[in-house]
C-alpha cells in the first residue's frame, strides 16, 4: 500500500536561505486524488481526536489561530504588569521538528487515540515509505534517499498528525502557548529568581520530553525575555539556563509573526511578518 502512494509523492525543495544547505527542505508534492483521500480521511477522525488535544495546542484547529495564542499571550502579560509582577518567558525552537517526527512513537500516540488500528495503519502507510533526490541547476541529481523519519510538508494530514505527536507535552508552571511546533513558555512573579527558577525546571521539563520523543530542542535559536514595566531594569536579561547553557537572550521576540517588546507598547516598528 505504502509503495502505491509513494508514486505520487514527490518532492521539491522549499528554500529558506541561498547560502546555506541546511536552508533547503523538502516540500510535499501531492497528487490531487492523495490530497482527497487525505481529506477524506482528516474529515472522519478529526471529530474524535480534536477534543483530546490540549487547550493550549491552538496550531490548525478549528475555530483557533495565531490571533488567539498571540492575544492570551500578551493578556497574560498585561495582567502581571497589574499585579505588579515581572514576567519571564522563552520561545522554544524545535529543529527541523516536522521532518524528524519519529514514526514509531507516531503510531503509538495514534493508538491510544484513535480506537481504529486499521485506520492508523492506514495513515502510517501514508506517510511512511517516502524518498527524495536533489537535482540542481547543472542537472546533476543525489542518489535516491528513504525518509525514516518525518510526516511530510505540504500534506493536509501533516500539521494535524505533528499536533498528535506532541499532545502530551508535560504539565509545567509555566503557562504554556502553542501552535504547531511554535511553543513558548510564560511564568511571572514579584522576583526575578523565582522568575529564572521556575522556567528552568519547566526548560528541563520540556527538554527532557522532547528528547525522549526524538525530537531536538536548539539552544541557538530558543530564546528567553523579560517582560516588566520598570525602567530602571531595562537592560535585565534574565539567566535561564538548559542543559547547563544560558539560553539567549532576546529583548524583542517575534512569537507567531508578531514582534513583542518588554513592554509591550506596540509601536508600528514592533510589528514584523513572519
Amino acid at each position: 500500500m505504502a509503495s502505491s502512494f509513494s508514486i505520487h509523492n514527490c518532492t521539491a525543495l522549499k528554500r529558506k536561505a541561498s547560502v546555506s544547505p541546511k536552508g533547503y527542505r523538502p516540500i510535499s508534492l501531492l497528487c490531487i486524488p492523495f490530497k482527497i483521500l487525505e481529506r477524506l480521511i482528516y474529515a472522519r477522525v478529526d471529530p474524535t481526536i480534536d477534543p483530546l488535544l490540549p487547550l493550549e495546542q491552538a496550531g490548525f484547529r478549528h475555530g483557533r489561530s495565531t490571533v488567539d495564542q498571540v492575544t492570551l499571550l500578551t493578556q497574560n502579560i498585561e495582567d502581571s504588569f497589574s499585579d505588579k509582577k515581572k514576567a519571564g518567558a522563552v520561545f522554544v525552537d524545535v529543529t527541523a521538528a516536522n521532518d524528524t517526527v519519529w514514526h514509531p512513537g507516531l503510531t503509538c500516540k495514534l493508538l491510544q487515540l484513535l480506537p481504529d488500528r486499521y485506520m492508523v495503519h492506514m495513515i502510517m502507510e501514508m506517510v511512511s515509505n517516502r524518498s527524495l533526490t536533489l537535482t540542481t541547476g547543472n542537472r546533476k541529481r543525489s542518489r535516491l534517499r528513504r525518509l525514516k523519519n518525518g510526516v511530510p510538508q505540504g500534506s493536509v494530514l501533516a500539521p494535524f498528525l505533528f499536533n498528535i505527536y506532541i499532545t502530551d507535552l508535560p504539565t509545567t508552571i509555566s503557562r504554556k502557548y502553542a501552535y504547531a511546533d511554535d511553543l513558548a513558555i510564560m511564568h511571572a512573579d514579584g522576583d526575578w529568581q523565582a522568575v529564572e527558577g521556575v522556567l528552568m525546571k519547566d526548560m528541563a521539563t520540556v527538554g527532557g520530553y522532547l528528547q525522549t520523543w526524538k525530537l531536538k530542542l536548539s539552544t541557538t535559536k530558543t530564546v528567553s525575555t523579560a517582560f516588566h514595566l520598570n525602567n530602571k531594569e531595562a537592560k535585565r536579561e534574565p539567566k535561564v539556563k538548559y542543559n547547563n547553557e544560558t539560553l539567549p537572550f532576546c529583548s524583542q521576540p517575534k512569537y507567531l509573526g508578531v514582534t513583542l517588546d518588554r513592554s509591550l507598547t506596540y509601536t508600528l516598528s514592533h510589528f514584523a511578518t513572519s
